[in-house]
Order: structure tokens, then sequence, then C-alpha cells
């Protein structure tokens, strides 16, 4: 198989599908990979490595998007832009962050240019985890402290509060939505940085664990529409972490809360890739991250992990090689025959929605995936 890995033209987005190691791999398979030029330099990786391991240079994206039908299997990391679409072809897989249910003129281009779209996000394990989606949850909720605490100072429009306080003044108080994998790092990181952390969940087992790995140094609450008011009233930083697989995320913290909050308080929505859970979040940007609702700043970047790409492009390499090796071996319907997993990834093929919570989202009827896998 023949398999292109473009650069990333996001906004200020550093990180690459594939490191030299994951060339090596597919290499070391019979396999051909060409690789954008510059494609990896955001991420420390410099052409050099990436020939040394196998791979051919390109000079354009056309080239590694194969839109001369050269190219079997796109890897990315973020979701196409507007950009991006006339690279899209009819029976090409692409295989990236996708989250369509959040994206309606993207889940339209895939559809109506038939291309064979596996989105990381929605590969799903027996258990309910989520292996694509996790090393970036992990590394935007160690994130979401980090830039709430500088959004906080005052230069930046917050409070002016220090998240560890000092002697005799209190921590700031950060509240952060969702126990899951980023919500988990997110309290782990802000309580290493001094501040008075609480936890909202629905899943009481997930609290528990939080009970247990904290030592009870993190307020674990159940979360309910009352809870959450309290808390996000005393708050000096709002953490949304809460993730519905494949589906736009619940809004939870409405306008008028927000227009209660604490003047110059920070919130930080990890899950704005999903649309976000606060009502007022829209995606920003690296270059221009925030803006203010009533007395509020929000931080509501769609490539949080591309901040720290060197380190988030290795994590996701790390869990996505299996998968690519298993489509470019045995090719993306065989290997998501033989696992379940990999084709719950499956978004959409031949013009066909596979995925139900987009097209709840949406409105698009949706088929099957084992309909077409058949």
């Amino acid at each position: 198989m023949r398999i292109g890995v473009p650069s990333e033209v996001k906004n200020h987005e550093y990180r690459v599908a594939i490191t030299p190691i994951g060339v090596h791999e597919l290499t070391a398979h019979g396999h051909q990979v060409v690789v954008e030029k510059g494609a990896g330099a955001g991420s420390s990786i410099d052409d050099l490595e990436y020939a040394g391991a196998g791979a051919t240079i390109v000079d354009t994206p056309e080239q590694a998007w194969g839109t001369d039908g050269g190219v079997d299997m796109v890897l990315k990391v973020k979701e196409p832009v507007a950009e991006e679409y006339a690279c899209m072809r009819e029976g090409m897989t692409l295989f990236t962050y996708l989250h369509l249910a959040a994206d309606k003129p993207l889940t339209e281009e895939l559809l109506d240019r038939k291309v064979t779209g596996i989105a990381y996000e929605t590969v799903q394990l027996p258990s309910g985890g989520l292996p694509l989606l996790y090393p970036m949850s992990e590394v935007a909720g160690c994130l979401a402290p980090q830039v709430g605490a500088h959004v906080l100072m005052k230069a930046q429009g917050g409070r002016g509060v220090l998240l560890g306080g000092v002697g005799g003044v209190a921590n700031a108080k950060v509240v952060i939505i969702g126990a899951g994998v980023s919500g988990q790092n997110a309290a782990n990181i802000a309580l290493g940085m001094g501040a008075d952390v609480t936890l909202l969940d629905t899943d009481l087992e997930k609290l528990r664990m939080s009970f247990w790995r904290y030592n009870n140094r993190v307020h674990g609450l159940a979360s309910s529409k009352l809870a959450i008011e309290q808390q996000v009233m005393e708050a000096d930083m709002v953490i949304g972490a809460v993730l519905i697989p494949g589906a736009a995320a619940p809004k939870l913290v409405n306008n008028d809360l927000v227009s209660r909050m604490k003047p110059g308080s920070v919130l930080v929505d990890i899950a704005v890739d999903q649309g976000g859970c606060f009502e007022d979040t829209h995606a920003t940007t690296h270059a221009d991250p925030t803006y203010t609702v009533h007395n509020s700043v929000f931080y509501c970047v769609a490539n949080m992990p591309g901040a720290v790409p060197n380190t988030s492009t290795y994590a996701l390499t790390n869990a996505t090689l299996p998968y690519v090796l298993a489509m470019a071996d045995k090719g993306w319907q065989d290997a998501s025959r033989s696992d379940r997993c990999l084709a719950l990834g499956l978004n959409t093929h031949a013009g066909v929605l596979t995925n139900a919570p987009v097209g709840a989202a949406h409105r698009i009827a949706v088929a099957a995936v084992a309909d077409v896998l058949d």
C-alpha cells in the first residue's frame, strides 16, 4: 500500500501523523510512505530522519494526498480544513481525527467526495475506551490547568489569581466537569500546581477512582445541574472535559450561569472539538486563543495538543500505528472485519454515513457499519 502523510495546515498545528519509527515499521512490511517536505519540522523531526526510515519526501501537499490517485491511504492528525477539501477524492481512505458531529461542512464533503473516513476518536474498545483519543486527551488534560493559569493572570484578562496561592491566601478554586481521561489528567496537574480542585461526574466509579488516586485531596462530586451551578459560581477556573464518543458534547454551562461567575474567571473547554460543553463555546486558535463572555474569559483552542507537538506526535503514533499497519497489510475493509474496534472508527464510505451520533447531529440518514463491510 502507498501511504501519504501531508503537512498539517490548521492554525499553529505542529503535529504530524507519523514518526520515523512508524515509517520504519510500515516499510518493513513492504509498504511505501510518502511524507510532505517539512511535515515533521514542527515536531522537531526533520526530513532526513523520515528518509532514513524509508520514506519518500515529496515537495507538495498534492503529492502527499495523492490527488492523482497515487496514494491509497492518507494519515493526518486534524480534520481536513476547507483548503484541503479539493485534495480528497473518491476511493481514498482517510485516517485522522474527524469530529464530524461538530462539523457539518466536512461531513458533507466526505460524503460528496465518497471518501472512506475513519476517525481516530470513534475507534472504541469493548470496555468503551477510546485508544486513539486517549493520548491526546491526556495531553489536553495536562495542558488545561497550565493555559488556564496563564489566562488567570490580570494582564491576560483574568482575575489575577495565583493557582497555588501563598501562605495566608486561599488557593484558586478549579472546577473540572468530567472525570474521564482528560478530566483526571487536568485534576492531577491542577492539584500539583496547588489549586483547590473539584471534579464532577455522573459516573460514581470514576469519582471513587479519583478518591483513591488523589488520596482524597480532590473533591469528587456527583454531577447534577444544581451541583454544577453551585461549583461554577464559586470557581476561579472551570475546565470542561465531557465527552460522548462521536457525538456533540452536552451544553452544561449556560450563558446565564457565566453571567453570574466571578469577574475574570476562566473557562477552558477541552470538549471544543465536539462542539464544546459550554453554551458560548466557539473554536479558537493558538494565535487568538481567548475571548470574553460577560466578565469571564473563554479559552477554546480546538487543537490544544498541537502546542506540545513533539510529545503529542510520539504519543499519537504509539496508539495509531497498530491500526495503520493492520489496514496497510489487509486493507481497511478486512482489517475492520477482523477488528470490531477499528470498524467502529468508520464514519463515511462511498457517500454513505455510518456513524449514528453524527447522523443525529446533522439529520443525515445512517447505514450500519456491518452493511457497509458485507
